[in-house]
């Protein structure tokens, strides 16, 4: 690895990744995919276009509570 540089899938927030697994899944149940917590990580079933729904959708939230968590802290 080159000096400076950082691998892209490095946990800033260690506690994270459990609460965006929560998060994938509600999201794909809400959007009626057929895939449940446990399956862990197979989603071979499902389309490449429904797989990136999922993301897309994640994104838009997890924005969504930064631009929140913003304009509280600028209120505070």
């Amino acid at each position: 690895m080159a000096l400076g540089s950082s691998r892209r899938n490095d946990q800033l927030v260690p506690n994270a990744h459990q609460a965006l697994d929560d998060m994938k899944y509600e999201i794909a149940a809400e959007m009626g995919l057929p895939v449940y917590q446990g399956s862990e990580d197979y989603w071979g079933h499902i389309t490449t276009r429904d797989a990136g729904a999922v993301g897309g959708h994640m994104v838009r939230k997890l924005i969504a509570f930064s631009q929140a968590a913003l304009v509280q802290q600028t209120k505070s």
